[in-house]
């Protein structure tokens, strides 16, 4: 008894450790909000007072980098440690911050358009289905999306809500996207891929930006950013944007209510010391946004309006300690502090806040060995609130997770051959222990060939909707007989406190050929067995206890689905001019879902998921110097039908001009969706949004660095 008192005591204080954590956290988090917003404003005043010399844009420098240089740039997401592109074993595909500038986009998921395999449907001004190989939708559940290492996938939803991540897109260094599992690496969730955006350190950031335009789907944006030095040793920037897009239009004709406002700031401090490195970063935001409900077909009777508005805001506070031994050795240390609140009634309301601490060491072994080794704890706590479409019970939940890691890369043959194996435990508190496993090996006969193939094994586990939630879902409206009915029915997802971890094994081949310095090309084929998806089985009609008096048909969650899915994905890369560079990608994509027949039809996230991911993508884009200050930028994609919702097959083209007065002012006008008046968009699962039409875009701005 005295030692199981002890023990007793022991976990008490532990847990009481980890709470006073996150209060102290949460102190800090408010003292910084009140900070950002004073920096933000100084950062204003330094715009327009301060010039700071000999501060150089890097527009043009990927641009003059041959292909061969290209591919040699280093990669962080797939191992946590620095690689060159031609060194690893995964599909992965970097999106540089001079692709980002040249194609366009106004926003995170636009660019991840450039990446082979992945599919990105907007759904309204506000809203996107983001995925990779497949499994689309606003709440696409098996990919892990990562802000400079920071996980922003939501626990509460199994999905990543777009809205709410942003940056200021002159602040990102690259996008690393990688396809296939990484779970080994990045814990539960990194089912079918992971993207991590990077933003750039202070110091590459310093001096002044200003940035501003509008145009017609674009209506206004703005962008701000100072970077000074504290000491030689620390750099600093602080930023602010904001911008308003029009609304989109249902498929009625009617206004779809999807206006959006956004506001954010934020500020990144760097610390160098020795062989320490030490960040500080954070941001703040406010949304403005809007939706239209089906209410007429969708049988809510308490939803008085079907135009409704809402807010969300938030922000995060993110510590960062790096300490390298040497190129082989090193710590790193990472905590956050993460907070939302979102208020878009009656869709859903509720405060969430997660607090994530991390730890890795590598190091080497052997002289053949390369050791990263690591552990994590993440609690995430909600608040969640009733409304007409969505209920979770309880009300409030706190969720721990515990993981550790442990991987090996093994130079069986230096420089040739080699072979990674690792393996990663996750403990949760709806399935408790989960493990996941990876074998890789890669054959580089020579410096313009490398070939790999790798075995892995993912999870995907339960989010708190689907462990305690009832939400109302206007798919199932479809049924045959339900408006033969005379009293309105109202279909009904109900949680299964039973609901398992959807599980995968990912089969996957590689190939990577340079032709020369000027011209390369990157292909990928994956076999992916799913197995204990998410699946749907119908109940008995019941009466509402309520009124108004209608009929409850229940949907009930089960893991009763499965699926095979295969495809290719394949990139090239070639300059035939010093001044003229093309890339092109295409990607294909089979899906053989084993589900209720009857519910293929009707659920677009499981059973109808090959008729939500199209089974080609291609995209082809032309970036060209006609000038030393004349810029043109092409980007035409094909994406084929989509059959869910109705959508056919279309061709797409984006063009940006861009002329350079003076070394550092940048004038561009920018067209979007050129081929069409508009498009129809992805409709929205679970939630009853009216479908809308995506319209043409043209918008223009000005960028001045100086």
């Amino acid at each position: 008894m005295p030692v199981l008192s002890g023990v007793s005591r022991v976990f008490h204080m532990k847990k009481l450790h980890v709470f006073m954590s996150v209060i102290w956290f949460e102190l800090i988090f408010e003292y910084v909000l009140k900070i950002l917003k004073q920096l933000i404003s100084i950062a204003m005043v330094c715009a327009a007072s301060f010039a700071v010399a000999g501060n150089q844009s890097a527009n043009n420098q990927l641009l003059n980098l041959s292909i061969e240089e290209l591919m040699n740039v280093k990669v962080t997401s797939v191992s946590r440690r620095s690689q060159k592109l031609t060194q690893i074993p995964s599909a992965v595909f970097v999106i540089t911050q001079d692709d980002i500038r040249r194609s366009g986009a106004t926003n995170i998921p636009d660019a991840l358009r450039m990446a082979p395999g992945v599919q990105v449907e907007r759904i309204g001004t506000d809203k996107w289905a983001v995925s990779v190989r497949g499994f689309n939708g606003r709440f696409a559940n098996k990919l892990q999306v990562l802000i400079d290492g920071r996980s922003v996938y939501s626990p509460m939803l199994s999905s990543v809500l777009w809205e709410q991540q942003d940056t200021l897109m002159e602040d990102i260094e690259r996008i690393e996207v990688i396809r296939g599992p990484a779970a080994t690496v990045w814990g539960i969730n990194a089912v079918n891929g992971v993207i991590n955006i990077i933003t750039k350190k202070a110091a590459d950031t310093q001096g002044t930006l200003l940035t501003a335009g509008g145009g017609s789907f674009e209506q206004g944006f703005m962008g701000a950013r100072y970077g000074g030095k504290i000491n030689e040793d620390t750099p600093f920037r602080v930023y602010a944007k904001g911008f308003t897009r029009d609304h989109t239009t249902a498929l009625s004709g009617e206004n779809a209510n999807d206006q959006w406002h956004s506001a954010r700031g934020g500020f990144r401090v760097d610390h160098s010391r020795g062989i320490d490195q030490l960040t500080l970063q954070g941001d703040i935001f406010a949304n403005s946004v809007g939706d239209l409900l089906n209410t007429g077909t969708s049988g809510f009777s308490s939803v008085s309006a079907n135009q409704i508005r809402g807010h969300t805001e938030g922000g995060h506070v993110r510590f960062r300690w790096d300490r390298a031994y040497s190129e082989r050795s090193s710590i790193m240390l990472q905590t956050y502090y993460d907070r939302v609140n979102s208020e878009v009634l009656p869709v859903g309301k509720y405060d969430a806040e997660s607090f994530d601490v991390d730890f890795q060491h590598r190091f080497p072994l052997l002289n053949k060995h390369d050791l990263t080794w690591g552990a994590n704890y993440r609690l995430y706590h909600n608040n969640v609130f009733d409304t007409a479409l969505t209920q979770l019970h309880p009300h409030q939940r706190t969720n721990h997770v515990y993981s550790a890691f442990l991987r090996d890369d093994i130079a069986l043959i230096p420089e040739r051959l080699s072979l990674t194996l690792g393996t990663r435990l996750d403990h949760n508190d709806f399935t408790g222990l989960e493990v996941q496993p990876n074998a890789r090996l890669m054959w580089t006969p020579n410096t313009e060939n490398s070939i790999w193939v790798a075995v892995s094994r993912a999870v995907r586990t339960p989010s708190r909707a689907e462990n305690d939630g009832t939400v109302n879902i206007p798919q199932a409206q479809s049924l045959p007989g339900l408006s033969a009915l005379p009293i309105p029915v109202m279909p009904t997802l109900f949680s299964n406190r039973d609901f398992q971890s959807e599980k995968l094994i990912a089969y996957e081949l590689g190939y990577r050929h340079q032709f020369s310095p000027q011209a390369s090309v990157d292909m990928t084929g994956f076999i992916n067995d799913y197995s204990q998806l998410r699946d749907l089985s119908f109940g008995a009609l019941s009466f509402s206890t309520g009124l108004p008096r209608q009929l409850i048909l229940p949907a009930l969650l089960n893991n009763q689905a499965s699926a095979l899915t295969y495809g290719v994905e394949v990139s090239v890369d070639w300059k035939p001019l010093d001044r003229w560079r093309l890339q092109g990608s295409y990607s294909f994509l089979k899906m053989d879902i084993a589900s209720n027949e009857f519910l293929k039809q009707l659920d677009p996230t499981t059973g109808g998921a090959d008729k939500v991911s199209p089974q080609h993508q291609l995209s082809f884009r032309s970036n060209y110097d006609v000038s030393e200050k004349l810029q043109l930028n092409l980007w035409l994609r094909y994406t084929s039908a989509i059959d869910f919702y109705q959508i056919p097959d279309r061709v797409t083209m984006d063009a940006k001009l861009v002329f350079k007065p003076a070394r550092n002012v940048e004038l561009f006008l920018v067209g979007q969706n050129l081929f069409s008046q508009h498009y129809k968009a992805l409709g929205s699962d679970f939630v009853s949004s009216a479908q809308t039409r995506i319209p043409r875009g043209v918008y223009a701005g000005a960028q001045w660095r100086f």
